[in-house]
């Protein structure tokens, strides 16, 4: 593998905690307090709900607008015997939420037929060709989840065909909704519900929550999914703040009560242990697993490992899975070689990059623009080509709303959707040079020169010379106070200036880079992801940016330190 280019990042140290807010936060070590204030946490009750993953506002699910309506329709069409089919994404969100949906009518004794595009020949969202197919299956009631928002052509056909809809999504509408029976969004501009972050299966769950509120079951409540809801908001990279935190870190308890099976097979293969399961595990290895069969394939392969209680199907399917991840990951690499490469990235006045061709996999085009925004912090467009079209995923840099910028060029474009830092387009190839050129002049109005370089967000400086064995337990306990953690709710960044470093050597896949630094009494190892290509280029002490975390090796634990940027 060619090594990534390296951009410098700038670090940006958090202020010291002031006195005061320091002394009404006494009843927590200093070290905590200052992680706190970092993230917003200004006073002794607010911290005490942060730490207990406590929710300040109403989470009444029927604040959400045409909550009650879609409530009493699905009731309705269970008390007369209706069809239903519940309409998801091929994404760990959507796969998430159609199992959700799935298991839930399952449990009512309803079975609810689930039905999952294929990326390649249908696309994201509902499609026409799927709902005259759905209609003439005997649908009566179409529940959409982490899709629909956009779809007001395929919703109204879907109507003339005779079929309810309800449309429960997470991403931007458009400003005409879909005339639908009911349409929950949190960010629908007359919603009321105080937290707009969710992922499509958190949206979900509150469709059962809302239900289960209504029409009570015995021995059954919507907490027995959060699971579920755990692996997709983790997998989407939605903001781990308020209510998702809550969600997620009772999901993450329920997970590692080992109740799914299939869950416990995928954890064997990528080599995790279920019972400490993190949001790092999910982000990393879960995730990318489940995501597979859709880039790749179908989605379904993750849905029935999700939804499988048999111990050999699920242990097949996690096999499966693994082994499209391997592919996938192979792929990818070549997709970022070739756009890497491209003679745009040499242009001073290319502030966007879109770079598309018939041979790259539109199944792995998302993932391999993620890389290249880390590589060169400039928005990224990769797309797959066809005769006529270019069907491409987008992903951004924080300053930059693609989302926004996207709706600014709607004219140019056959369709569009997302957030503000992942979003997905089909074009005419046609209008594709005045899109480049507009989506060019609209960053560089949104963000300006000279063009930013991307930074770190640091906690605090920490001197690991004076550092003691018996300072590491205070440390990890602080640490891990904060978790569940992710976007909108990052883990403890640390620095260290002048670290003296040993052993230095590359991965044996040449990836990744190990070495040891020493300080004080304290001897730790260290971990460098995606910084192979510096062995055997770094003086004798270098400045680092790192998270604390433990090591496991042969029954052996050992702090290590995770570096996410060397200075020299």
């Amino acid at each position: 593998m060619n090594p990534r280019p390296r951009i410098q990042k700038n670090w940006k140290i958090a202020p010291e905690i002031p006195e005061e807010i320091s002394q009404g936060l006494q009843n927590f070590s200093p070290f905590l307090r200052q992680l706190l204030y970092n993230r917003g946490i200004k006073d002794r009750e607010a911290a005490f709900a942060y730490i207990a993953r406590e929710v300040s506002i109403n989470t009444d699910p029927f604040q959400l607008r045409d909550m009650q309506t879609a409530v009493d329709l699905i009731h309705c069409t269970l008390e007369t015997g209706g069809n239903i089919t519940i309409y998801g994404d091929y994404d760990v969100d959507g796969v998430t939420a159609s199992s959700l949906l799935f298991e839930f009518f399952a449990a009512l004794g309803v079975p609810a037929r689930v039905y999952i595009p294929s990326r390649f020949e249908e696309g994201y969202g509902l499609n026409v060709e799927a709902m005259e197919q759905l209609a003439g299956e005997g649908t009566q009631l179409i529940i959409t989840v982490d899709c629909g928002i956009r779809s007001a052509r395929e919703v109204a056909r879907a109507r003339e065909l005779g079929m309810d809809v309800i449309v429960t999504d997470h991403h931007k509408p458009d400003v005409q909704l879909p005339v639908a029976n009911a349409v929950i969004n949190a960010h629908r501009v007359d919603d009321p519900y105080p937290f707009k972050d969710f992922a499509g299966v958190g949206v979900a769950y509150k469709l059962v929550q809302a239900y289960l509120q209504s029409f009570p079951v015995d021995g059954l409540q919507a907490e027995d999914w959060l699971d579920l809801v755990a692996i997709g908001s983790v997998a989407d990279i939605v903001s781990l703040s308020g209510e998702n935190r809550s969600l997620v870190f009772k999901g993450l308890q329920r997970a590692r009560q080992v109740n799914r099976q299939g869950l416990f097979s995928l954890s064997q293969v990528s080599r995790i242990r279920l019972d400490t399961l993190n949001t790092g595990d999910i982000g990393f290895k879960i995730g990318p697993r489940l995501n597979a069969s859709g880039r790749l394939e179908s989605a379904l392969a993750a849905f029935n490992l999700l939804t499988s209680r048999d111990l050999r199907q699920a242990g097949e399917l996690a096999q499966k899975l693994d082994s499209q991840n391997s592919q996938r990951q192979d792929i990818m690499e070549s997709v970022i070689t070739q756009t890497l490469a491209s003679p745009l990235l040499e242009d001073p006045e290319t502030h966007v990059i879109f770079v598309y061709s018939p041979d790259f996999n539109e199944g792995v085009v998302g993932i391999a623009a993620s890389k290249v925004v880390d590589a060169t912090y400039k928005p990224t467009i990769i797309g797959y080509e066809s005769e006529a079209y270019v069907k491409a995923s987008c992903r951004s840099i924080e300053p930059f709303d693609i989302n926004a910028a996207l709706d600014l060029c709607d004219d140019l474009l056959v369709k569009h959707g997302g957030h503000a830092v992942a979003a997905g387009l089909t074009i005419q190839k046609t209008n594709i040079p005045e899109f480049v050129q507009r989506m060019n002049r609209i960053a560089l109005d949104v963000v300006g020169e000279p063009w930013p370089s991307p930074f770190l967000k640091i906690d605090m400086p920490i001197n690991l010379e004076a550092l003691t064995p018996q300072d590491m337990p205070e440390i990890f306990q602080a640490a891990e106070l904060l978790e569940p953690t992710g976007r909108g709710n990052p883990d403890a960044l640390f620095c260290s200036f002048g670290c003296p470093i040993t052993n230095v050597n590359a991965t044996k896949d040449g990836k990744h880079l190990r070495f040891r630094v020493k300080a004080g009494q304290v001897d730790f190892p260290a971990i460098a992801f995606g910084m192979g290509n510096l062995a055997g280029s770094l003086p004798s002490r270098v400045d680092l940016a790192y998270t604390f975390s433990e090591n496991e090796y042969m029954g052996r634990h050992e702090t290590q330190l995770s570096v996410r940027d060397i200075k020299y």
